[in-house]
């Protein structure tokens, strides 16, 4: 996936969840919003570089956006609204083995209760598959990828909702997709919400799949670069 140009600068704080003062090269200090509702553990310290994207629209409050954030050893992707064309572009060119094979993918299709599945799969000889996909960014001590960052409540209720599709004849996907290159393999983040880890290994065995797919991301591009190995 291309990425509008981007404008370099220095993260100064992160606050209010979302906002966040950079400093662009020139010396400006912009406000900049923060399309991420987490903590942004490891990715989010004062003094790294970040890459800032902006938008001519008039009647937005914050014309800068915050896209990346350099962890010393990756670009990562900050901006969660991105994740879900990336996994979408990459079903379309066949790159997510698992999910190939389908004639339609639509995106934000309502499905359960109350929700809306990021991308729904279909064809005339095969069961509809329900993909959700969640933006993973936080690299653990122990050099492991894992998701979530903060508590979530709606990450267990998506859960659950794909755990019905699977019960009512279809196929529900939980799709991890990892923004950073540093790390390696991936597993829930027990100590930031066991509830959800638990939740996760409960819908794996009510036959949810659960698949995680590294990124390569560059200050011009996100693109899926490869399975990453599932450690739980």
């Amino acid at each position: 996936m291309d990425l509008p140009p981007l404008t370099p600068a220095l993260l100064l704080r992160r606050y209010q969840r979302f906002m966040a003062d950079c400093r662009l090269e020139n010396g400006d200090v912009v406000t900049a919003h923060c399309a991420n509702s987490g903590t942004m553990r490891s990715c989010a310290e004062p003094g790294q570089a970040v890459l800032l994207s902006s938008s001519s629209n008039a009647k937005r409050k914050l014309p800068w956006t915050w896209e990346l954030y350099w962890s010393g050893a990756s670009w990562v992707c900050v901006n969660t609204q991105r994740p879900n064309a990336v996994v979408a572009e990459g079903i379309g060119n066949g790159q997510i083995e698992a999910l190939r094979g389908y004639g339609a993918l639509r995106r934000e299709v309502a499905y359960g209760e109350r929700e809306r599945v990021d991308i729904l799969l279909t064809d005339p000889h095969r069961p509809p598959c329900y993909v959700e996909v969640k933006s993973c960014t936080m690299l653990d001590g122990d050099g492991v990828i894992r998701f979530p960052d903060a508590v979530t409540e709606r990450g267990r209720r998506h859960l659950r909702a794909l755990t019905q599709v699977v019960r009512e004849g279809g196929r529900g996907v939980m799709c991890f997709l990892i923004g950073r290159e540093d790390g390696e393999g991936f597993a829930p983040a027990d100590d930031v919400d066991p509830a959800y880890g638990l939740a996760l290994r409960e819908a794996r065995a009510a036959g949810v799949e659960i698949l995680a797919y590294r990124t390569r991301v560059t200050v011009d591009k996100i693109n899926i670069s490869g399975a990453e190995r599932l450690l739980f």
